[in-house]
């Protein structure tokens, strides 16, 4: 009778696989965002990156009313659809100039 154990190459490929799937699954929750009434939702740091300017310049822009935005609890957060709205816009603008 053979004794399985952790250094039995089928077990060693078993755990090898089940590490790949669990690095997989933990990709897929780090980058879906759940959506709300079919819309996502982006944070102060994720549009920062996304549009290349400072959390202190999205300040201005929402003080301004340039940019659309959702506060709760004092977390302030954006739809995707108005930041691509406003790419859109400001896309549009440059190219009839």
């Amino acid at each position: 009778m053979e004794l399985i154990n952790g250094n039995c190459e089928p077990v060693k490929e078993f755990f090898q696989s089940l590490e790949c799937l669990l690095d997989g699954i933990n990709r897929l929750a780090k980058e879906n965002k759940p959506s709300f009434v079919g819309d996502s939702f982006l944070s102060n740091r994720e549009v920062s990156k996304l549009l290349k300017v400072s959390i202190r310049t999205l300040q201005e822009w929402r003080d301004t009313g340039i940019i659309p935005y959702i506060q709760i609890r004092g977390k302030v957060i954006y739809r995707q659809s108005d930041i691509d709205r406003l790419l859109q816009s400001c896309y549009n603008e440059e190219r009839q100039e």
